[in-house]
């Protein structure tokens, strides 16, 4: 009996600490994301292009996409999207690795952002957590997080997302 309590306390004990574990890990990478991401994550590995079916690495800086029919990284988009527009496309935050292995799969799940505009982009966001950002426009203004300015808010936006909540953007983590 006395073992059995022991391994249950020590089951316990360890599932404790794992779950600590598990949240003093959170990474958070909003200034190395590019200002033309979406607002509203504190981490975003890739994100998924609909629009031109590519992906961006955020912490390599470089595109992927298909170049004759292989997947190639490189740190611009192919000319054919060169009048392609960052800011006004729909980006889909994707946390897990190697997206372009599952394409077929995000390419349907989220076909239905190819065409859509109006997510804010970090460029466009006053928040000093973005402003912290040394390639935000307002990151001279910026002062450790006290701020001159009244908070702004996102101007009705939902973080990032079009009407579908947060789960649309959050299945991949």
């Amino acid at each position: 009996m006395k073992k059995q309590i022991f391994l249950i306390a020590a089951l316990i004990i360890t599932c404790f600490s794992y779950t600590a574990n598990a949240q003093v890990s959170i990474q958070v990478n909003i200034g190395s994301q590019p200002i033309w991401g979406p607002v509203g994550y504190d981490h975003a590995s890739y994100y998924y292009l609909p629009d031109i079916d590519a992906y961006y690495d955020v912490n390599a800086r470089q595109y992927v996409y298909l170049d004759g029919g292989q997947w190639v990284t490189r740190p611009n988009l192919p000319q054919q999207y060169a009048n392609y527009d960052l800011y006004g496309g729909y980006k889909v935050v994707i946390n897990s690795p190697r997206p372009w292995v599952h394409a077929a799969k995000y390419r349907t799940q989220y076909a239905k952002y190819k065409g859509r505009h109006g997510q804010q982009a970090i460029r466009d966001n006053h928040q000093d957590k973005y402003r912290a950002n040394p390639n935000h426009p307002e990151h001279n203004q910026y002062h450790g997080g006290q701020s001159n300015h009244a908070p702004h808010d996102n101007h009705g936006s939902d973080h990032g997302h079009d009407g579908g909540g947060h789960d649309d953007n959050h299945g991949d983590h």
